[in-house]
Protein backbone atom coordinates (compact mmCIF):
# COMPACT_ATOMS: atom_id res chain seq x y z
CA UNK A 1 0.00 0.00 0.00
CA UNK A 2 1.32 3.50 -0.78
CA UNK A 3 0.70 6.63 1.60
CA UNK A 4 -0.02 9.62 -1.45
CA UNK A 5 -0.31 13.12 -0.39
CA UNK A 6 -3.64 14.25 1.52
CA UNK A 7 -3.86 11.26 4.25
CA UNK A 8 -4.91 9.16 0.80
CA UNK A 9 -4.51 5.45 0.55
CA UNK A 10 -4.32 3.73 -2.75
CA UNK A 11 -4.28 0.48 -3.59
CA UNK A 12 -5.35 -1.78 -6.91
CA UNK A 13 -8.89 -2.05 -5.19
CA UNK A 14 -10.09 1.38 -4.28
CA UNK A 15 -12.46 2.92 -6.50
CA UNK A 16 -11.60 7.36 -6.74
CA UNK A 17 -13.15 10.11 -8.47
CA UNK A 18 -11.09 9.83 -11.75
CA UNK A 19 -10.02 13.23 -11.96
CA UNK A 20 -8.38 12.93 -8.65
CA UNK A 21 -7.02 9.96 -9.80
CA UNK A 22 -5.16 12.10 -12.50
CA UNK A 23 -4.09 14.47 -10.48
CA UNK A 24 -2.02 11.85 -8.48
CA UNK A 25 0.08 11.35 -10.95
CA UNK A 26 3.43 13.52 -11.42
CA UNK A 27 2.28 17.24 -12.38
CA UNK A 28 5.07 17.58 -14.08
CA UNK A 29 5.66 18.04 -17.67
CA UNK A 30 6.84 14.73 -19.47
CA UNK A 31 10.81 14.34 -19.31
CA UNK A 32 12.75 14.48 -22.12
CA UNK A 33 13.18 11.92 -24.81
CA UNK A 34 14.22 8.46 -23.91
CA UNK A 35 14.14 5.31 -26.04
CA UNK A 36 14.34 3.75 -22.44
CA UNK A 37 11.17 5.15 -20.56
CA UNK A 38 7.68 4.49 -20.97
CA UNK A 39 5.12 6.24 -23.36
CA UNK A 40 2.74 7.72 -20.70
CA UNK A 41 -0.69 7.43 -21.67
CA UNK A 42 -4.36 8.86 -20.54
CA UNK A 43 -7.04 6.89 -21.61
CA UNK A 44 -10.54 8.81 -21.31
CA UNK A 45 -13.18 6.80 -21.26
CA UNK A 46 -16.65 6.33 -20.54
CA UNK A 47 -20.23 7.15 -21.53
CA UNK A 48 -23.21 5.77 -23.27
CA UNK A 49 -23.99 2.80 -25.04
CA UNK A 50 -20.68 0.53 -24.64
CA UNK A 51 -19.30 -1.83 -21.53
CA UNK A 52 -16.31 0.71 -20.69
CA UNK A 53 -15.97 -0.84 -18.14
CA UNK A 54 -14.51 -3.83 -19.09
CA UNK A 55 -12.86 -2.33 -22.43
CA UNK A 56 -10.21 0.10 -20.25
CA UNK A 57 -8.61 -3.13 -18.61
CA UNK A 58 -9.39 -4.80 -22.31
CA UNK A 59 -7.52 -1.47 -24.00
CA UNK A 60 -4.56 -0.69 -21.31
CA UNK A 61 -3.65 -4.14 -20.67
CA UNK A 62 -4.00 -5.32 -24.43
CA UNK A 63 -1.74 -2.63 -25.84
CA UNK A 64 0.48 -2.65 -22.62
CA UNK A 65 1.82 -6.13 -23.69
CA UNK A 66 2.36 -5.18 -27.15
CA UNK A 67 4.19 -1.42 -26.48
CA UNK A 68 6.16 0.31 -24.07
CA UNK A 69 3.38 2.03 -22.97
CA UNK A 70 1.94 2.89 -19.36
CA UNK A 71 -1.27 4.08 -18.33
CA UNK A 72 -3.74 6.11 -16.15
CA UNK A 73 -7.12 5.66 -17.02
CA UNK A 74 -9.98 8.26 -16.25
CA UNK A 75 -12.94 6.44 -16.46
CA UNK A 76 -16.03 7.98 -16.22
CA UNK A 77 -19.07 5.79 -15.14
CA UNK A 78 -21.94 7.73 -15.94
CA UNK A 79 -23.60 6.32 -19.19
CA UNK A 80 -25.45 9.41 -20.57
CA UNK A 81 -24.50 11.49 -23.44
CA UNK A 82 -24.29 14.62 -22.01
CA UNK A 83 -22.02 13.84 -18.90
CA UNK A 84 -18.41 15.78 -18.84
CA UNK A 85 -15.55 12.95 -17.84
CA UNK A 86 -14.59 15.15 -14.78
CA UNK A 87 -10.68 14.97 -15.90
CA UNK A 88 -11.86 17.27 -18.12
CA UNK A 89 -12.72 20.01 -15.23
CA UNK A 90 -9.30 20.55 -14.94
CA UNK A 91 -7.19 22.77 -17.19
CA UNK A 92 -4.36 21.01 -17.45
CA UNK A 93 -5.72 17.56 -17.61
CA UNK A 94 -3.09 15.88 -19.84
CA UNK A 95 -0.34 17.55 -18.32
CA UNK A 96 2.72 14.96 -18.14
CA UNK A 97 1.21 12.57 -20.38
CA UNK A 98 2.86 11.88 -23.49
CA UNK A 99 -0.30 10.78 -25.56
CA UNK A 100 -4.53 10.85 -24.89
CA UNK A 101 -6.65 7.90 -25.74
CA UNK A 102 -10.15 9.03 -26.56
CA UNK A 103 -12.51 6.68 -25.57
CA UNK A 104 -15.78 8.63 -24.86
CA UNK A 105 -19.14 8.71 -25.62
CA UNK A 106 -20.32 12.00 -25.01
CA UNK A 107 -22.45 13.42 -28.04
CA UNK A 108 -24.59 15.84 -26.22
CA UNK A 109 -21.44 17.76 -24.63
CA UNK A 110 -21.60 20.55 -26.44
CA UNK A 111 -20.23 23.71 -24.71
CA UNK A 112 -17.75 25.25 -26.95
CA UNK A 113 -15.72 26.33 -23.93
CA UNK A 114 -15.23 22.71 -22.67
CA UNK A 115 -14.64 21.93 -26.17
CA UNK A 116 -11.81 24.27 -25.89
CA UNK A 117 -10.05 23.51 -23.22
CA UNK A 118 -10.81 19.15 -23.96
CA UNK A 119 -8.57 20.18 -27.88
CA UNK A 120 -6.40 22.76 -25.82
CA UNK A 121 -3.58 20.23 -25.33
CA UNK A 122 -3.87 18.81 -28.68
CA UNK A 123 -3.77 22.15 -30.61
CA UNK A 124 -0.20 22.49 -28.76
CA UNK A 125 0.68 19.14 -29.91
CA UNK A 126 -0.39 16.54 -27.61
CA UNK A 127 -0.62 13.42 -29.71
CA UNK A 128 -4.06 11.91 -29.69
CA UNK A 129 -5.66 8.56 -30.34
CA UNK A 130 -9.96 8.35 -31.21
CA UNK A 131 -11.26 5.19 -31.09
CA UNK A 132 -14.85 4.01 -31.98
CA UNK A 133 -17.32 6.94 -30.28
CA UNK A 134 -14.90 9.12 -29.79
CA UNK A 135 -16.06 10.30 -33.57
CA UNK A 136 -19.81 10.97 -32.12
CA UNK A 137 -18.89 13.28 -29.12
CA UNK A 138 -18.75 17.44 -28.60
CA UNK A 139 -21.65 17.76 -31.81
CA UNK A 140 -21.29 21.69 -31.12
CA UNK A 141 -23.20 24.27 -32.89
CA UNK A 142 -22.97 23.34 -36.65
CA UNK A 143 -23.53 19.33 -36.05
CA UNK A 144 -24.41 17.67 -38.57
CA UNK A 145 -23.26 19.64 -41.58
CA UNK A 146 -20.32 21.60 -40.42
CA UNK A 147 -16.85 20.81 -39.61
CA UNK A 148 -17.09 21.72 -36.12
CA UNK A 149 -14.02 21.77 -33.83
CA UNK A 150 -14.03 17.86 -32.75
CA UNK A 151 -13.99 16.66 -36.56
CA UNK A 152 -11.00 18.71 -37.31
CA UNK A 153 -9.46 17.18 -34.63
CA UNK A 154 -10.93 14.02 -35.36
CA UNK A 155 -10.21 14.49 -39.12
CA UNK A 156 -13.48 12.53 -39.96
CA UNK A 157 -17.25 14.08 -40.10
CA UNK A 158 -19.19 11.10 -38.92
CA UNK A 159 -22.84 11.30 -37.97
CA UNK A 160 -24.45 7.65 -37.16
CA UNK A 161 -24.34 3.93 -38.07
CA UNK A 162 -26.70 1.38 -39.11
CA UNK A 163 -27.50 -2.24 -37.40
CA UNK A 164 -24.54 -4.44 -36.10
CA UNK A 165 -23.05 -6.50 -38.91
CA UNK A 166 -19.54 -7.88 -39.68
CA UNK A 167 -17.54 -5.84 -41.34
CA UNK A 168 -15.02 -6.51 -44.07
CA UNK A 169 -11.74 -4.52 -43.14
CA UNK A 170 -9.65 -4.14 -46.14
CA UNK A 171 -6.55 -1.97 -45.28
CA UNK A 172 -6.10 0.66 -48.52
CA UNK A 173 -2.22 1.71 -48.10
CA UNK A 174 -0.10 -0.71 -47.09
CA UNK A 175 2.65 0.98 -47.11
CA UNK A 176 1.83 2.96 -43.90
CA UNK A 177 4.00 2.17 -41.01
CA UNK A 178 1.07 1.71 -39.48
CA UNK A 179 -0.60 -0.97 -41.48
CA UNK A 180 2.62 -2.59 -42.53
CA UNK A 181 2.32 -6.15 -42.05
CA UNK A 182 -1.25 -6.18 -40.68
CA UNK A 183 -3.60 -8.38 -42.79
CA UNK A 184 -7.23 -7.85 -44.03
CA UNK A 185 -9.93 -9.23 -41.76
CA UNK A 186 -13.47 -9.68 -40.81
CA UNK A 187 -15.13 -8.40 -37.61
CA UNK A 188 -18.21 -9.97 -35.56
CA UNK A 189 -21.28 -8.04 -35.66
CA UNK A 190 -20.19 -4.24 -35.32
CA UNK A 191 -21.29 -0.75 -35.95
CA UNK A 192 -20.13 0.52 -39.60
CA UNK A 193 -19.56 4.53 -38.48
CA UNK A 194 -20.60 6.70 -42.06
CA UNK A 195 -18.59 9.18 -43.30
CA UNK A 196 -21.20 11.75 -43.69
CA UNK A 197 -19.02 14.18 -46.03
CA UNK A 198 -18.30 11.47 -48.26
CA UNK A 199 -14.58 11.54 -47.25
CA UNK A 200 -12.00 12.31 -44.36
CA UNK A 201 -10.95 15.67 -44.14
CA UNK A 202 -7.69 17.30 -46.30
CA UNK A 203 -5.76 16.61 -42.80
CA UNK A 204 -6.39 13.28 -43.03
CA UNK A 205 -5.29 10.33 -44.82
CA UNK A 206 -7.26 7.15 -45.22
CA UNK A 207 -5.77 3.60 -44.07
CA UNK A 208 -8.47 1.16 -44.25
CA UNK A 209 -11.95 0.61 -45.41
CA UNK A 210 -14.50 -1.29 -43.96
CA UNK A 211 -18.14 -3.01 -45.84
CA UNK A 212 -21.17 -4.00 -44.95
CA UNK A 213 -23.64 -5.36 -47.80
CA UNK A 214 -23.30 -2.27 -50.16
CA UNK A 215 -21.96 0.52 -47.22
CA UNK A 216 -18.32 1.10 -47.71
CA UNK A 217 -16.73 3.53 -45.38
CA UNK A 218 -13.00 4.54 -44.32
CA UNK A 219 -12.78 3.08 -40.87
CA UNK A 220 -9.08 4.00 -40.07
CA UNK A 221 -6.86 6.76 -40.94
CA UNK A 222 -4.60 9.14 -39.45
CA UNK A 223 -5.06 12.87 -39.33
CA UNK A 224 -2.74 16.26 -39.10
CA UNK A 225 -4.52 18.61 -36.43
CA UNK A 226 -3.54 22.23 -36.41
CA UNK A 227 -0.60 21.77 -38.60
CA UNK A 228 1.55 19.81 -36.26
CA UNK A 229 -0.43 17.08 -33.76
CA UNK A 230 -0.64 13.38 -34.83
CA UNK A 231 -3.50 11.64 -34.30
CA UNK A 232 -4.55 8.09 -35.33
CA UNK A 233 -8.15 7.09 -35.36
CA UNK A 234 -10.54 4.12 -35.65
CA UNK A 235 -14.34 4.07 -35.90
CA UNK A 236 -13.95 0.18 -35.40
CA UNK A 237 -14.36 -1.56 -31.62
CA UNK A 238 -18.13 -1.25 -30.12
CA UNK A 239 -17.74 -4.53 -28.73
CA UNK A 240 -16.05 -6.12 -26.41
CA UNK A 241 -14.85 -8.87 -28.54
CA UNK A 242 -13.81 -6.63 -30.98
CA UNK A 243 -11.72 -4.79 -28.55
CA UNK A 244 -10.02 -7.53 -27.18
CA UNK A 245 -9.44 -9.17 -31.25
CA UNK A 246 -5.69 -9.35 -31.45
CA UNK A 247 -5.82 -7.53 -34.91
CA UNK A 248 -7.80 -4.52 -33.35
CA UNK A 249 -5.12 -4.40 -30.17
CA UNK A 250 -2.46 -4.53 -33.15
CA UNK A 251 -3.70 -1.81 -35.08
CA UNK A 252 -4.26 0.59 -32.36
CA UNK A 253 -1.14 -0.55 -30.70
CA UNK A 254 0.71 0.93 -33.87
CA UNK A 255 -1.78 3.36 -34.07
CA UNK A 256 -0.90 4.65 -30.99
CA UNK A 257 2.82 4.89 -31.39
CA UNK A 258 2.77 6.12 -34.50
CA UNK A 259 1.27 9.31 -32.70
CA UNK A 260 4.02 9.63 -30.31
CA UNK A 261 6.78 8.89 -33.59
CA UNK A 262 7.74 6.07 -31.93
CA UNK A 263 6.70 2.91 -33.77
CA UNK A 264 9.97 0.87 -33.79
CA UNK A 265 11.37 -2.41 -32.54
CA UNK A 266 12.67 -0.45 -29.74
CA UNK A 267 8.65 0.32 -28.03
CA UNK A 268 6.90 -2.70 -29.78
CA UNK A 269 7.99 -4.60 -26.39
CA UNK A 270 5.94 -5.37 -23.67
CA UNK A 271 5.98 -3.00 -20.72
CA UNK A 272 7.14 -3.95 -17.23
CA UNK A 273 3.47 -2.47 -15.70
CA UNK A 274 0.64 -1.94 -17.46
CA UNK A 275 -0.49 1.28 -14.64
CA UNK A 276 1.64 4.27 -13.90
CA UNK A 277 0.27 4.46 -10.38
CA UNK A 278 -0.58 1.17 -8.23
CA UNK A 279 -4.39 1.70 -8.92
CA UNK A 280 -7.02 2.13 -11.52
CA UNK A 281 -10.37 3.89 -11.61
CA UNK A 282 -13.03 1.42 -11.53
CA UNK A 283 -15.88 4.23 -11.11
CA UNK A 284 -18.17 3.85 -8.48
Amino acid sequence: MTRLPFGIRLTASVAVPCALLVSLLPGAAAPADNDSRPIRALLVVGGCCHDYAMQKGILTKGISARANVQWAIAYDPDTTTSHLNPVYKNSDWAKGFDVVVHDECSADVKDLAVIDRILGPHRQGLPGVVLHCGMHCYRSEGFPTAVTPWFEFTGLQSTGHGAQQPIAVSFIDKESPVTKGLENWTTINEELYNNSAGKVLDTAHALARGKQGRRDSVVVWTNLYNKKTRVFATTLGHNNDTVADSRYLDLVTRGLLWSVDKLDEAHLQPAKKVLLNAATNSGK
